[in-house]
């Protein structure tokens, strides 16, 4: 039995294409591996602040020395990297939002990429923890940025999760979604289809 992770960021609830690969993604899988268990974490529901003096402060200090905020900030971070550390798969589902990912991704990214928990400073630099996960991004965009310098989602996602040792990593992107019908229709049927081929 594999543990599942969905990690959900649109900030739409109505039409969002990512959520409707997300959903396509939890059928399919859930068809092939009944026995799997899966987890999601919406962000839009359930908001992650960013990074702030309080987080920061949770992590340096012993338990003993925290304020109550600080404790709660390091709670909150501690339940969201351990969700991470449980799973042996890991779903992102992010639309592009003004050529990179969204915010609220970003803060949950910056809860659980942490030293000495998911990563590690070795003299030969950062060695990342969660080695023999898997991971596959969903992602939703109105443009074509495969491969284009305008793309920083792909390629910051792809170094973010192999800083913390996941290198087996799928992107399905569903591009041209603003672009008219025909690129609509052509975009989502090239992400339904290898959606097809994952689970």
């Amino acid at each position: 039995m594999s543990r599942v992770l969905v990690i959900e960021s649109s900030a739409r609830k109505e039409g969002s294409v990512s959520r409707q690969l997300t959903a396509d993604f939890i059928g399919q899988w859930q068809a092939a591996n009944p026995q799997d268990q899966i987890q999601v974490r919406d962000l839009a529901v359930e908001q992650v602040p960013h990074l702030d003096i309080d987080l920061l402060s949770g992590w340096m200090k012993p338990a003993d020395q925290q304020n109550e905020v600080e404790k709660a900030a390091a709670a909150r971070s501690n339940l969201l990297t351990d969700e991470l550390l449980a799973a042996d798969v890991l779903v992102l589902a992010a639309p592009m939002y003004n050529f990179a990912i969204p915010s609220t991704l970003k803060s949950w990214l910056d809860h659980v990429l942490r030293a000495g928990v998911t990563f590690k400073y070795t003299e030969t630099g950062p060695q990342g923890l969660l080695t023999g996960k898997r991971a596959y991004v969903l992602t939703a965009r109105g443009g074509v940025y495969s491969g284009s310098a305008m793309d920083h989602q792909e390629p910051y996602l792809r170094q973010a999760l192999a800083f913390v040792g996941i290198h087996d990593v799928t992107f399905i992107h569903a591009e041209g979604l603003n672009m008219g019908a025909e690129f609509l229709e052509k975009g989502l049927a090239q992400a339904r289809e290898q959606l097809a081929k994952v689970a």
